[in-house]
């Protein structure tokens, strides 16, 4: 069976190389608890859902579970029950990569399915729900991926692929204005250019100094209105900063055109799972 089954394409870069990793941590030397049965005897498995939210690591678990059928792909509603795959296999050999299966499947779920909350909440408004950096150590391409599956698109990937001039380089540059023009002077024409704003006045000189993003921090919705009214046909207006679930459609409802949201990534509780033996 193929090890990309079950990814929505493109899957995340470096997906099988932490998925090995992860495996050879967990068995170590060996798994000391497959002395308690017949390593070698044949058993059948499913997985399924506990709860209701969104698949994903579904392609990363059959990896590490196959050979196995697989029952969905990443990106599709799971209900409790929903059987994602099963398979047979020696019993030793299951049971030392259940773990790590169900592990990142857990967590992957658990992103987009919290990423498909938020979207859905800003339905019939022009935002977009995207991620951030704010990412656990080693799972940003998987985390990444898991928010595009449930229905977000990606922030930059990293300080490489876009700049964004924040209050700390704000401050040690002395102007958004000198920030921007010495970023422009050094990097290619490609690259865009996103500056943080605190109050309306800031947001007047990114858009005077030709930023191509002004992320609007921790404004309140009245205030991101003023400045979507002002400015919004010239730039990009992104809101951030004490965005969660009970005041995300009111940050939409301003009209911005984009809502980055931290907590997809660094809060999502996992959905849970579990793998079951069948007779």
């Amino acid at each position: 069976m193929s090890t990309c089954h079950g990814w929505q394409p493109p899957a995340p870069s470096g997906w099988q190389d932490l998925l090995d990793a992860e495996l050879a941590q967990d068995i170590g030397g060996g798994d000391l608890s497959i002395h308690a049965l017949n390593p070698d005897a044949p058993i059948r498995w499913m997985i399924e859902a506990q709860a209701t939210g969104v698949a994903c690591g579904v392609g990363a678990a059959a990896y590490v579970l196959q050979p196995c059928e697989v029952l969905v792909t990443d990106g599709d509603a799971v209900a409790d029950k929903t059987v994602i795959m099963r398979g047979e296999a020696p019993c030793g050999w299951l049971l030392s990569r259940e773990r790590t299966g169900l592990n990142v499947l857990m967590h992957l779920s658990g992103v987009a399915s919290l990423t498909r909350q938020y979207v859905d909440a800003v339905a019939g408004t022009q935002a977009r729900i995207t991620d951030t950096r704010k990412t656990l150590p080693g799972l940003r391409n998987l985390q990444k991926y898991a928010t595009r599956c449930g229905g977000a698109t990606n922030h930059r990937q990293g300080l490489h692929d876009g700049v964004m001039i924040k209050d700390n380089h704000i401050a040690a540059c002395g102007s958004i204005a000198a920030a921007v023009a010495r970023v422009r002077e050094r990097v290619g024409h490609m690259v865009r250019i996103e500056v943080e704003a605190d109050r309306l006045e800031q947001v007047e000189e990114a858009v005077r100094a030709r930023a191509d993003i002004v992320l609007l921090d921790n404004m309140s919705p009245d205030t991101m209105a003023q400045a979507v009214n002002q400015w919004g046909e010239q730039v990009v207006l992104e809101a951030s900063g004490g965005i969660n679930l009970g005041t995300v459609r009111a940050a939409a409802l301003s009209g911005v055109h984009v809502i980055s949201v931290g907590a997809l990534t660094h809060s999502a509780p996992a959905l849970p799972y579990h793998l079951e033996l069948e007779s």
